[in-house]
């Protein structure tokens, strides 16, 4: 089992034809995900790594069966790209696009909700669970398949653990890039609920960061719900109060969304928190 993506994802890719379109088809193809679809606007009739390219949305859902999209469209389009692919009938979006701004985003994260698709970003690198799909833009060979759920707000840090947790042995039930901006339509709480009932996945890894209060209220959750043992790490614990560390969502207020209120509400929800991120896969090991 998986969660939010295994081998019944039909991928559609919109901006199918751009540099980084035609990079990850291919790459998401190599990992044995089942691409089916690309939209490029005027590209209909094309094939990008043999998938066929339609108009638009709607059509490659009829013409394929295409049950999820990943969004790969300059910012000042991904709110149509995902309003299209939800009423197209997609039922799974990744938007991998930064710098979306702030009310699109409100706008196309209350709308999936209202259509009741799962929804992972914007600005995150995608979901992989390893043997079954690889839906966006994460690198596919530092992946194991196995029983550790890892859901993150960081790409990069990402990409670190998972590959510690593999170099030791350790696989992945399923990996989810959050994203870092502040309005995201999957957030931890949902990630934990999913992992708590994935038959597959033995254990959590979670990885955070300063501002916001997702990690707070992640570890509430977690006193309350989760019974599986859970992990952590919390980048920004040397920034300065007030400081912005590179996510529009990394913004440090009034003394909330600090690393050590982080730190702290994980100890008490029974987390163990790593210092360094690839002390991850040793907390795990033990």
């Amino acid at each position: 089992m998986a969660i939010f993506a295994d081998k019944s994802n039909k991928v559609l890719v919109q901006g199918a034809t751009g540099h980084q379109g035609v990079f990850h088809i291919g790459a998401m193809k190599e990992f044995g995900t089942n691409v089916v679809a690309g939209v490029t606007p005027g590209k209909c009739g094309q094939e990008v790594e043999g998938v066929p390219i339609f108009d638009n949305v709607f059509d490659g859902v009829s013409e394929t069966g295409a049950n999820t999209s990943l969004v790969l469209v300059p910012a000042r389009f991904a709110k149509d790209a995902v309003f299209e692919s939800l009423d197209a009938g997609i039922k799974t979006l990744v938007v991998i696009t930064e710098n979306i701004p702030f009310h699109d985003a409100m706008e196309f994260v209350h709308y999936s909700k209202y259509k009741g698709a799962v929804l992972i970003g914007p600005n995150c690198p995608g979901i992989a669970s390893p043997g079954k799909t690889k839906i966006g833009i994460l690198p596919g060979q530092i992946f194991k398949e196995g029983s550790v759920g890892v859901a993150s707000r960081s790409g990069t840090l990402t990409y670190e653990i998972v590959n510690a947790l593999t170099e030791k042995g350790i696989g992945q039930s399923t990996c989810v890039g959050l994203g870092g901006d502040p309005i995201i339509g999957t957030t931890f709480i949902d990630a934990l609920d999913a992992f708590e009932k994935d038959q597959e996945t033995k254990s959590i890894v979670l990885v955070g960061e300063i501002g916001g209060t997702a990690e707070e209220e992640a570890a509430e959750h977690i006193i309350e719900f989760i019974s599986k043992p859970v992990f952590a790490f919390i980048a920004g614990r040397t920034a300065p109060p007030g400081k912005r560390m590179g996510h529009a969502g990394a913004i440090i207020a009034r003394g909330k969304g600090t690393a050590e209120s982080k730190i702290k509400a994980f100890e008490k929800a029974g987390v163990k928190v790593a210092k360094f991120p690839t002390d991850i896969a040793d907390l795990v090991e033990e």
